[in-house]
Protein backbone atom coordinates (compact mmCIF):
# COMPACT_ATOMS: atom_id res chain seq x y z
CA UNK A 1 0.00 0.00 0.00
CA UNK A 2 1.67 3.20 -1.55
CA UNK A 3 -0.61 6.09 0.44
CA UNK A 4 -3.04 5.82 3.15
CA UNK A 5 -6.22 8.89 4.15
CA UNK A 6 -7.27 9.15 7.47
CA UNK A 7 -10.11 10.81 8.35
CA UNK A 8 -11.09 11.09 12.53
CA UNK A 9 -14.52 11.11 12.73
CA UNK A 10 -16.88 11.92 15.77
CA UNK A 11 -20.56 12.42 15.16
CA UNK A 12 -20.19 13.44 11.85
CA UNK A 13 -23.14 11.81 9.89
CA UNK A 14 -24.48 14.92 7.64
CA UNK A 15 -20.96 15.68 6.13
CA UNK A 16 -18.89 12.31 6.00
CA UNK A 17 -20.74 10.98 3.23
CA UNK A 18 -19.87 13.82 0.98
CA UNK A 19 -16.24 13.12 2.13
CA UNK A 20 -16.57 9.61 1.02
CA UNK A 21 -18.25 9.97 -2.11
CA UNK A 22 -15.50 13.05 -2.92
CA UNK A 23 -13.01 10.19 -2.09
CA UNK A 24 -14.63 7.02 -3.96
CA UNK A 25 -14.19 9.31 -7.35
CA UNK A 26 -10.48 10.17 -6.92
CA UNK A 27 -8.28 8.40 -9.43
CA UNK A 28 -4.27 7.30 -8.61
CA UNK A 29 -1.79 5.29 -10.18
CA UNK A 30 -0.63 3.87 -7.01
CA UNK A 31 -2.46 1.61 -4.26
CA UNK A 32 -4.17 3.56 -1.74
CA UNK A 33 -6.60 3.02 1.10
CA UNK A 34 -9.17 5.37 3.39
CA UNK A 35 -9.00 4.50 7.40
CA UNK A 36 -11.97 6.28 9.19
CA UNK A 37 -10.66 6.63 12.86
CA UNK A 38 -13.96 6.52 15.00
CA UNK A 39 -13.86 8.89 18.31
CA UNK A 40 -16.49 7.38 19.24
CA UNK A 41 -19.62 8.42 17.11
CA UNK A 42 -23.20 8.43 18.52
CA UNK A 43 -24.95 9.20 15.30
CA UNK A 44 -25.19 7.05 12.03
CA UNK A 45 -21.98 7.75 11.15
CA UNK A 46 -20.62 4.24 11.58
CA UNK A 47 -22.98 3.28 9.56
CA UNK A 48 -22.58 5.74 6.43
CA UNK A 49 -18.96 4.30 6.50
CA UNK A 50 -20.09 0.51 6.21
CA UNK A 51 -22.31 1.57 3.35
CA UNK A 52 -19.19 3.20 1.23
CA UNK A 53 -16.86 -0.11 1.56
CA UNK A 54 -18.61 -1.02 -1.56
CA UNK A 55 -17.66 2.01 -3.67
CA UNK A 56 -14.16 1.87 -1.81
CA UNK A 57 -12.86 -1.46 -1.29
CA UNK A 58 -10.01 -0.33 0.69
CA UNK A 59 -12.04 1.73 3.22
CA UNK A 60 -11.44 0.57 6.97
CA UNK A 61 -12.91 1.47 10.17
CA UNK A 62 -11.33 1.26 12.85
CA UNK A 63 -12.08 2.05 17.35
CA UNK A 64 -10.63 5.32 18.73
CA UNK A 65 -12.60 5.63 20.82
CA UNK A 66 -10.52 5.39 24.03
CA UNK A 67 -9.63 9.60 23.92
CA UNK A 68 -11.70 12.10 22.70
CA UNK A 69 -10.26 14.27 20.28
CA UNK A 70 -9.20 14.68 16.27
CA UNK A 71 -5.60 14.52 17.64
CA UNK A 72 -6.02 10.91 19.42
CA UNK A 73 -8.33 9.71 16.50
CA UNK A 74 -5.84 10.60 13.54
CA UNK A 75 -2.94 8.92 15.47
CA UNK A 76 -5.64 5.43 16.20
CA UNK A 77 -5.68 5.57 12.29
CA UNK A 78 -2.07 6.46 11.27
CA UNK A 79 -1.20 3.27 13.61
CA UNK A 80 -3.63 1.12 11.65
CA UNK A 81 -2.86 2.34 8.21
CA UNK A 82 -0.80 0.21 6.00
CA UNK A 83 0.41 3.38 3.88
CA UNK A 84 4.29 4.71 4.08
CA UNK A 85 2.44 8.60 2.93
CA UNK A 86 -0.19 9.41 5.34
CA UNK A 87 -2.18 11.76 4.85
CA UNK A 88 -4.91 13.51 6.91
CA UNK A 89 -8.86 14.73 6.09
CA UNK A 90 -11.82 16.33 8.24
CA UNK A 91 -14.83 14.43 8.05
CA UNK A 92 -16.69 17.64 7.61
CA UNK A 93 -14.70 18.79 3.97
CA UNK A 94 -14.66 17.44 0.70
CA UNK A 95 -11.39 16.92 -1.21
CA UNK A 96 -11.54 18.15 -4.65
CA UNK A 97 -11.43 16.41 -8.10
CA UNK A 98 -7.77 15.44 -8.90
CA UNK A 99 -6.97 15.99 -5.04
CA UNK A 100 -5.82 12.80 -4.49
CA UNK A 101 -3.19 12.11 -7.61
CA UNK A 102 -1.82 15.79 -6.87
CA UNK A 103 -1.18 14.97 -2.80
CA UNK A 104 0.30 11.97 -3.71
CA UNK A 105 2.79 12.68 -6.37
CA UNK A 106 3.91 15.80 -4.24
CA UNK A 107 4.42 13.68 -1.12
CA UNK A 108 6.22 11.03 -3.52
CA UNK A 109 8.52 13.83 -3.72
CA UNK A 110 8.76 16.10 -0.43
CA UNK A 111 8.27 14.47 3.19
CA UNK A 112 5.67 16.87 4.47
CA UNK A 113 2.93 18.36 2.04
CA UNK A 114 -0.05 20.65 2.75
CA UNK A 115 -3.33 21.18 0.64
CA UNK A 116 -4.82 24.02 -0.92
CA UNK A 117 -7.72 25.45 1.13
CA UNK A 118 -10.97 26.13 -1.16
CA UNK A 119 -13.79 28.40 0.84
CA UNK A 120 -16.61 29.22 -1.21
CA UNK A 121 -18.18 25.63 -2.51
CA UNK A 122 -19.44 24.34 1.27
CA UNK A 123 -19.80 27.94 2.75
CA UNK A 124 -22.29 31.03 2.99
CA UNK A 125 -20.10 34.16 2.62
CA UNK A 126 -21.24 35.23 6.45
CA UNK A 127 -19.20 31.93 7.48
CA UNK A 128 -15.86 32.75 6.28
CA UNK A 129 -15.78 35.64 8.35
CA UNK A 130 -15.12 34.05 11.33
CA UNK A 131 -11.74 33.60 10.48
CA UNK A 132 -10.82 34.93 6.93
CA UNK A 133 -9.93 33.29 3.86
CA UNK A 134 -6.58 31.04 4.71
CA UNK A 135 -4.08 28.56 3.05
CA UNK A 136 -5.83 29.59 -0.27
CA UNK A 137 -2.63 31.22 -1.75
CA UNK A 138 0.20 29.66 0.29
CA UNK A 139 0.91 28.20 4.08
CA UNK A 140 -0.80 29.99 6.93
CA UNK A 141 1.07 32.43 8.99
CA UNK A 142 1.27 32.82 12.82
CA UNK A 143 1.93 36.15 13.87
CA UNK A 144 1.45 36.48 17.88
CA UNK A 145 4.36 35.90 18.51
CA UNK A 146 5.86 35.56 14.36
CA UNK A 147 6.91 31.36 14.67
CA UNK A 148 7.06 29.48 11.72
CA UNK A 149 4.68 28.53 8.88
CA UNK A 150 1.88 25.88 9.43
CA UNK A 151 -0.88 24.71 7.92
CA UNK A 152 -4.77 22.93 8.35
CA UNK A 153 -5.10 18.73 9.48
CA UNK A 154 -7.45 18.84 6.42
CA UNK A 155 -5.31 17.96 3.73
CA UNK A 156 -2.10 17.42 5.43
CA UNK A 157 0.20 14.82 4.64
CA UNK A 158 3.26 13.19 5.78
CA UNK A 159 5.71 10.20 5.56
CA UNK A 160 5.52 7.71 8.05
CA UNK A 161 8.97 7.94 8.93
CA UNK A 162 8.12 11.80 9.18
CA UNK A 163 4.59 11.29 11.56
CA UNK A 164 6.48 8.41 13.44
CA UNK A 165 9.74 10.36 14.63
CA UNK A 166 8.05 13.41 15.85
CA UNK A 167 5.54 11.05 17.79
CA UNK A 168 2.29 11.94 16.12
CA UNK A 169 -0.30 14.42 17.11
CA UNK A 170 -0.34 15.75 20.60
CA UNK A 171 -3.00 14.06 22.52
CA UNK A 172 -3.14 16.48 25.40
CA UNK A 173 -5.05 19.26 22.23
CA UNK A 174 -8.81 19.01 21.39
CA UNK A 175 -8.06 21.99 18.77
CA UNK A 176 -4.44 23.46 17.16
CA UNK A 177 -3.19 20.31 16.97
CA UNK A 178 -2.20 20.70 13.48
CA UNK A 179 -0.30 23.81 14.03
CA UNK A 180 1.86 22.31 16.70
CA UNK A 181 2.40 19.23 14.55
CA UNK A 182 3.85 21.28 11.48
CA UNK A 183 5.65 23.02 14.05
CA UNK A 184 7.24 20.22 15.63
CA UNK A 185 8.52 18.26 12.01
CA UNK A 186 9.72 21.48 10.89
CA UNK A 187 11.84 22.15 14.20
CA UNK A 188 13.38 18.65 13.47
CA UNK A 189 14.23 20.06 10.13
CA UNK A 190 11.46 19.17 7.69
CA UNK A 191 10.19 21.82 5.33
CA UNK A 192 6.75 21.79 5.01
CA UNK A 193 5.33 22.21 0.85
CA UNK A 194 2.94 24.05 -0.40
CA UNK A 195 0.79 21.63 -3.18
CA UNK A 196 -1.46 24.25 -4.79
CA UNK A 197 -3.15 21.61 -6.95
CA UNK A 198 -4.60 19.68 -4.55
CA UNK A 199 -7.29 21.47 -3.41
CA UNK A 200 -9.88 20.96 -0.16
CA UNK A 201 -13.18 22.10 -0.18
CA UNK A 202 -12.91 23.47 3.98
CA UNK A 203 -16.16 23.61 5.53
CA UNK A 204 -16.53 26.62 8.58
CA UNK A 205 -19.02 26.28 11.71
CA UNK A 206 -22.54 26.92 10.20
CA UNK A 207 -23.65 28.96 13.40
CA UNK A 208 -22.96 32.03 15.86
CA UNK A 209 -22.56 29.71 18.69
CA UNK A 210 -20.30 27.11 16.86
CA UNK A 211 -18.18 29.90 16.00
CA UNK A 212 -17.76 31.28 19.47
CA UNK A 213 -17.16 27.44 20.59
CA UNK A 214 -14.45 27.07 18.27
CA UNK A 215 -12.64 30.37 18.37
CA UNK A 216 -12.62 30.31 22.32
CA UNK A 217 -10.95 27.04 22.20
CA UNK A 218 -8.86 28.30 19.54
CA UNK A 219 -7.85 31.26 21.94
CA UNK A 220 -7.05 28.82 25.23
CA UNK A 221 -4.68 26.87 23.27
CA UNK A 222 -3.28 29.07 21.38
CA UNK A 223 -1.86 29.78 24.68
CA UNK A 224 -1.32 26.67 25.11
CA UNK A 225 0.75 25.97 22.51
CA UNK A 226 2.88 29.25 23.03
CA UNK A 227 3.77 27.87 26.56
CA UNK A 228 4.70 24.62 24.80
CA UNK A 229 7.00 25.95 21.98
CA UNK A 230 8.89 28.92 24.13
CA UNK A 231 10.81 26.11 24.75
CA UNK A 232 11.41 24.91 21.11
CA UNK A 233 12.39 28.39 19.50
CA UNK A 234 9.07 30.44 19.37
CA UNK A 235 9.78 34.22 20.53
CA UNK A 236 8.51 35.39 23.93
CA UNK A 237 6.03 37.62 23.99
CA UNK A 238 7.72 41.33 25.28
CA UNK A 239 4.83 43.66 27.62
CA UNK A 240 5.34 45.69 24.30
CA UNK A 241 4.03 43.32 22.12
CA UNK A 242 1.18 42.26 24.70
CA UNK A 243 -0.22 46.15 25.37
CA UNK A 244 0.07 46.20 21.49
CA UNK A 245 -2.06 43.36 20.66
CA UNK A 246 -4.80 43.92 23.00
CA UNK A 247 -5.02 47.97 21.98
CA UNK A 248 -5.02 47.04 18.30
CA UNK A 249 -7.76 43.92 19.24
CA UNK A 250 -9.98 46.54 21.05
CA UNK A 251 -10.00 49.45 18.13
CA UNK A 252 -10.77 46.54 15.75
CA UNK A 253 -13.57 44.85 18.09
CA UNK A 254 -15.09 49.02 18.57
CA UNK A 255 -14.73 49.82 14.80
CA UNK A 256 -16.73 46.41 13.73
CA UNK A 257 -19.30 46.78 16.90
CA UNK A 258 -19.92 50.36 15.00
CA UNK A 259 -20.39 48.91 11.31
CA UNK A 260 -23.13 45.83 12.08
CA UNK A 261 -25.25 46.18 9.62
CA UNK A 262 -26.56 42.30 9.10
CA UNK A 263 -25.73 39.19 10.65
CA UNK A 264 -22.42 38.68 8.26
CA UNK A 265 -21.11 41.47 10.58
CA UNK A 266 -21.40 39.21 13.58
CA UNK A 267 -19.17 36.57 13.07
CA UNK A 268 -15.79 38.49 13.08
CA UNK A 269 -17.05 39.64 16.31
CA UNK A 270 -18.08 36.61 17.74
CA UNK A 271 -14.60 35.04 17.12
CA UNK A 272 -12.79 38.46 18.39
CA UNK A 273 -14.53 37.56 21.43
CA UNK A 274 -14.59 33.92 21.47
CA UNK A 275 -10.88 34.11 20.98
CA UNK A 276 -9.63 36.63 23.97
CA UNK A 277 -11.98 35.10 26.38
CA UNK A 278 -10.09 31.69 25.47
CA UNK A 279 -6.94 33.28 25.40
CA UNK A 280 -8.01 34.83 29.22
CA UNK A 281 -8.84 31.33 30.15
CA UNK A 282 -5.69 29.70 28.89
CA UNK A 283 -3.55 32.01 30.86
CA UNK A 284 -5.21 30.85 34.28
CA UNK A 285 -5.25 27.35 33.33
CA UNK A 286 -1.62 27.37 31.81
CA UNK A 287 -0.24 29.52 34.29
CA UNK A 288 1.30 31.87 31.29
CA UNK A 289 0.93 35.71 30.04
CA UNK A 290 -0.07 35.85 26.78
CA UNK A 291 -3.68 37.37 26.41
Amino acid sequence: MKLSVIIPCYNAAKTIGIQLEALANQQWSEPWEVIVADNGSTDESVNIVERYKQRLPNLRLVDASAKRGPAHASNVGARAAKGELLVFCDADDEVAPGWLAAIGEALSKHDFVASRLEHKKLNQSWKTKNRGVVQQDGLQTYSYPPYLPHASASGLGAKRSIHEAVGGFDENMIVLQDPDYCWRIQFAGTELYFVRDAVVHYRCRDTLIGMYRQSRLWGEYNVYIYKKHRLLGMPKLSPRDIMLAVIYWMYSLLRRLLRIRSREDFAPIIAMLGKRIGRIRGCIKYRVFAP
